[in-house]
This record gives structure tokens, sequence and C-alpha cells, in this order.
């Protein structure tokens, strides 16, 4: 197989790989599905991926906070946000309105509107020239560079791209050859049993909707909540819900009976989440 050509940035010195970071032998996280504004998103290894579609961008009212990955999103940084690839994982983006190319580093989740396939760190964007538009038509491809390629190309969990740099072509390993992946399981079918996924309505008088939810927080920050709904995956299915007031509601459930709810609101509360409690009514 022909090596994967990809433009990318060299960083000003090559230095030793960073310690912090998965390599593309090593572990990633594929995360659980979860549920934006009432649709099921489910990650999945797919070393294929290759896709165009329409690329934007996310920088300043981010910039620090937690990523979808557990790390601090650096709006200057070589990263991205995708919906269902692994975490960290890397694509070239190559940008089909003027050509440019460049191997980002995925560590987030998103983006959540409309037909976006990725949003690129602000930084990306600068470089391939989406920023000004605000959006722009590109191919997104799935690239598996080695630990040394990794580090030598500035994809480190810390790196930055250097301002003033010119593009150059870099060549990349091509991923090893690998039966066919099956098709993707259902929902936690490798883990405990769950509760199925559902679209959350806030109970009304005379059309209450059964199940019990455990709302943990109603953020006004889409990336935070989406972060959030992302570290409690492991509790029970998040589900994320857009308010008229612009409010995003992070809720873990449904639990189908009040015992069960109880026990992951007292470990919630344990925790920090003073605020989490117990909304709807239970499954009759």
């Amino acid at each position: 197989m022909a090596p994967l050509l990809g433009l990318v940035l060299l960083a000003a010195c090559a230095g030793s790989p960073d310690r912090g970071i998965g390599s593309a032998s090593g572990a990633v996280k594929i995360g659980k599905p979860y549920q934006i504004a009432g649709k099921t998103y489910y990650p999945r290894d797919d070393r294929d991926y290759d896709e165009k579609g329409i690329a934007s961008w996310y920088g300043p009212g981010f910039h620090a906070k937690q990523t979808a990955n557990g790390e601090p999103y650096d709006q200057d940084g070589m990263t991205a946000a995708h919906k269902t690839l692994p975490m960290p994982s890397y694509v070239e983006v190559t940008n089909l309105e003027n050509g440019r190319q460049l191997v980002l580093r995925v560590n987030d989740r998103g983006p959540f509107v409309g037909n976006r396939i990725i949003d690129l760190s602000r930084r990306a964007a600068q470089l391939l020239g989406v920023d000004r538009a605000g959006t722009a038509r590109v191919r997104v491809k799935r690239v598996h560079p080695t630990d040394k390629q990794i580090a030598k190309l500035g994809l480190g969990r810390s790196a930055r791209a250097p301002k003033g740099l010119q593009p150059v072509q870099v060549a990349l390993a091509a991923p090893p050859v690998r039966a066919p992946l099956p098709a993707p399981l259902p929902p936690r079918v490798q883990g405990p049993p769950a509760p199925p996924a559902v679209v959350f309505a806030p109970p009304v008088p005379g059309d209450a909707t059964p199940g019990l939810f455990i709302q943990v927080a109603a953020l006004s920050d889409r990336g935070r909540a989406a972060a959030l709904a992302g570290s409690l995956e492991s509790l029970a299915m998040p589900t994320i819900e857009a308010t008229a007031a612009g409010l995003y509601r992070v809720r873990l459930g449904p639990f189908a009976d009040a015992a069960s709810a109880a026990k992951v609101l007292d470990g919630l509360q344990a925790t920090g989440y003073s605020d989490a409690h117990v909304v709807g009514l239970p499954v009759s």
C-alpha cells in the first residue's frame, strides 16, 4: 500500500515523544453511546474512516475548558472534535476549497450542528483557511502515525502549532492490514445491561413520561455539557437536552426504580455534584 501523504506542520524542534498520549498501537478511548439533543451517537474504532462534509471551528469561548477526552482545550493546539472516532485518534483534513491539508489529533466530541462532520481548533482553522468563512467543505480521513511520527509532527497532547512555519509534505505510515471489523454491536452489549436509549421530555400534567432521570447540571455552554456527559457515561446513559432558554441539561437515565436512581445520585453528590436531583416518574 502506498504511504499516505498528509500536509502537516513540523514543530520548531523535534523533541522526545509526548509520554501522555496514546500511540497507533496503544489503547484508545472509544467511549459508550451518548445522546445530544435527542440523537444517539455510537463511537467506534473505524480505522478506514473517510468522509466528505462540512467543517467548522471553535475557539475563545471554549479555551482551557475540559474536552470530552478529559484534557483542557487549547485553541492553538493541533486538535479537532469528532462525534464518533476514538480519542485520541488522528485524521488528515483536506480543505476541498483550497487544497490545504493538516493532520490533527481528535480529543473532543462534536460538532452537533446540522450536517457538520468535524470541529477544528482555532489554529487548525486558520491554517486550513476556514477561520474567516467559519465553515468549509472538507475531506476527513483517518490516518495512523507511529509514536515517532506523532512526536515529529508535533501532535502530542500538549503540542501547539508554532506560528509562522510553512507547511511541508510528510509521509505517514500506512495502517496495518487487519481483518474487516464486525458490524457495530448494540449499545452496551459487552457491559452491564442498560435501559434503552430514549429522548427525554420533561413530565407535564396529563402527559408524563415514565422513567426516573437524574439531572446533574444545566449549563449554558454546549461544549462543557458534552464534556460532562462524556465523563459520566460509565454511570448510566447520558442525555443532553437543549432548552428554549439556551441551557443544556445533562441528565442520566432512565432508571426503572427509585432505588437505582438513589444509588447513582448518592455517588454523584458525594463527588461534588450537590445540585444533582431526580426528576420524572417511576416506570409502572
